[in-house]
């Protein structure tokens, strides 16, 4: 009886373990060289709080290998990928509703939530390989028209670069979205995933 007991303890610790496993892996384990500028790891940014206890760019391993590929495209034609976000808890996604509940550019945690909670959509630009930006004509979760992908009223330089990001990340499986030209999704993880609430593990 206490073997039968031990053996059901064990199983249910080894259950609780398996459920706290993150299926994500840091980018930086692909290799090749990025650059950085997560905003929500200060206070820089539109909820004017820091959420993110540090830096980490968090994506489930097939869009992290596509990343990767991506960044090597990049690299080719003088670029590199600068990360503004990446994984996003959901308890952070709740806290950016209530700051701005606007669907067209926070994902309703309520809801279906932002493909980001599921650890396959991406916030980033492309700088020179020496960390010159590029001009994409507005900042970074800039809402209003003019980070629009569709804005027309950009200079030839802007849509140079916005071609360049676009095409590449297309390229290697992501899609844009109409509001913001800086957010891409891995369109073969769209669907079927579950929103994720895993901490960053900051001591990595």
């Amino acid at each position: 009886m206490k073997i039968h007991h031990f053996f059901i303890a064990f199983l249910l610790f080894s259950m609780t373990i398996t459920a706290q496993e993150s299926p994500l892996v840091n980018i930086e384990t692909y290799g090749g060289t990025y650059a950085y500028d997560v905003k929500y790891a200060t206070d820089d940014n539109f909820l004017k709080t820091t959420v993110y206890d540090c830096v980490q760019c968090l994506l489930l391993p097939e869009v992290a290998e596509a990343i990767a590929a991506a960044n090597h495209d990049f690299c080719e034609l003088g670029y590199k990928i600068q990360f503004f976000d990446c994984y996003r808890p959901l308890s952070v996604q709740k806290k950016m509703w209530a700051i701005y509940p606007n669907p067209s550019y926070v994902g309703n945690p309520y809801k279906s939530g932002s493909i980001h909670n599921r650890g396959a959509a991406i916030d980033m630009t492309i700088v020179k390989l020496d960390g010159t930006p590029l001009d994409m004509g507005s900042d970074y979760d800039h809402f209003g028209k003019e980070a629009h992908i569709d804005h027309p009223n950009h200079t030839d330089t802007v849509k140079a670069n916005r071609k360049i990001l676009w095409e590449v990340m297309k390229k290697n499986g992501f899609s844009v979205i109409r509001t913001e030209w800086w957010h891409f999704n891995y369109d073969a993880k769209n669907y079927g995933l579950k929103v994720l609430d895993i901490d960053f593990d900051c001591s990595e």
